[in-house]
This record gives structure tokens, sequence and C-alpha cells, in this order.
């Protein structure tokens, strides 16, 4: 059951996800969108890897029939993030279990550490996005970084006072995990070891291994850019405190 909306004046609409399927479903595996992609002639959507594959034998949509490209089909093939937005929104659980799926996939072959190589090269350590633009594959999140307004260490021996952030504004990978964050804060404030830092998102504590793409999806959907997260700078000691 998906709600939508709902105040005084207006009642909130329920809809049965059953009654959406035809809009978020891929008829080529029958399954939920993952990595949504739009044919640019006919507007149709499936799975990226369920498209690619179909195209390997056929040049047209297999939809309406419609001929995609004499020659090279794969060029009028683009991704459709609003609707994966859209289909992740309504879906629950389904990012997580896509997430986890792929993860999975990377561990038992030896590639998760390949990734996360990869991920962390997506931080250029400049946090001032007017030097440029950036042009990458994947879907890129505008992020502000803010000082946590309730920044209490703690009054023990070695209490830190945290700095401020001269430049807040970062893009990232929606790939990008927490941890990924709070090593680029580390250095940047240079924290030193006995300190560890915290990341919250609408006044909800971050996990280390949640990538940007959930933070978005659990805290910040329907709000504007750029989603605001808050840092706040603790004692190793008291940070083990509070999760034990």
């Amino acid at each position: 059951m998906f709600r939508y909306g709902g105040t005084d004046e207006e009642p909130q609409l329920k809809l049965k996800i059953k009654n959406l399927n035809q809009n978020i479903v891929c008829i080529l595996c029958a399954g939920y969108f993952i990595d949504a992609t739009t044919i640019t002639e006919c507007l149709h959507t499936f799975c990226k890897s369920c498209i690619v594959k179909y195209l390997q034998m056929s040049k047209q949509c297999p939809m309406c029939n419609i001929k995609i490209h004499e020659t090279q089909p794969l060029i009028n093939l683009r991704p459709d993030r609003t609707m994966q937005d859209v289909v992740y929104g309504l879906v629950p659980n389904l990012f997580e279990s896509e997430e986890r799926r792929k993860r999975d996939f990377y561990r038992a072959r030896g590639l998760d550490k390949v990734q996360s190589k990869v991920q962390q090269k997506s931080f250029s350590g400049k946090l001032d996005p007017s030097g440029g633009h950036f042009y990458r594959n994947d879907e890129q999140v505008s992020l502000c970084l803010e000082k946590y307004r309730y920044q209490i260490v703690g009054e023990h021996e070695g209490a830190y006072t945290c700095t401020v952030l001269q430049k807040r504004y970062i893009r990232c990978s929606v790939r990008a995990c927490v941890s990924h964050l709070q090593k680029l804060l580390v250095k940047k404030l240079a924290i030193p070891d006995r300190m560890e830092i915290n990341l919250y998102c609408d006044d909800h504590i971050l996990y280390e291994d949640e990538p940007m793409k959930y933070v978005w999806l659990a805290h910040w959907q329907g709000k504007a850019a750029p989603m605001v997260l808050h840092y706040q700078v603790e004692s190793s000691k008291s940070a083990a405190d509070k999760n034990g």
C-alpha cells in the first residue's frame, strides 16, 4: 500500500502498488525497473540490462516494434533517473535489496575492494563546485556539509572543539557511502585520531555503509537540493559508550 499526500483539507490518497505495476514493471523480466532506461524514439522504459540484452538480437522496441536505429540501437537509450527514483520510492526495500545484491555479486568475485577504490576516487578533495563541471556516467548528488547545531563532545579530558568548513558544498556519486564522507571530513577538518565524526541527515544518524542514494530516499526525498548533512565530532570513547 502506497500513501500519498494528505492535509487537513485533503484526504490522504492510498494506492495499491499492484495497481501501478503496468507503469513500473519491466515487460522483459517481469520485475520492477532496475537502472530504468528509456528508448528515446518511443519513450518506452525497461531495465537497462534487459533492454541491452534484447537489442543484441533485435533493433526494434519490444513493446511497439518501432525501429530504434538502423545499425546502432544502443545510442538511442537514455537512463531514466526520474522513473527509477519513483520506483524506489514506491516499492519498499527495493533499493536496499538491489544494493545488497550488487555487494554480494562483487564480493563473490573479489571485486568489492576495487569498487571501494573507485568510489573513493569520486572525491577530488575540492569542496567548491564552482571550480568546474563534472561529467560522470553515474548519477551525482549535491550535498551541503554543516556543523551539527548540538555540538556536545563532553566535559571529560581531551574534549575537542569542531571547526566549520569554509567550503561546505560537494558533489559526489550517489553510490558513495557515509564512510567516504567521514574520511573526507577527517582530512579537511584535521580531526585527531582520538576523535571520530558522525553524520546526520534530518536529525537521523547515518551508518557508515549507507550510500547517498539510500540517505536521499530515506531522509530527503521531496526536499530541495542540496541535501544537508550535519557533522558532529566526539571522542571515540563517547561514541563507543553511545553505541554500546
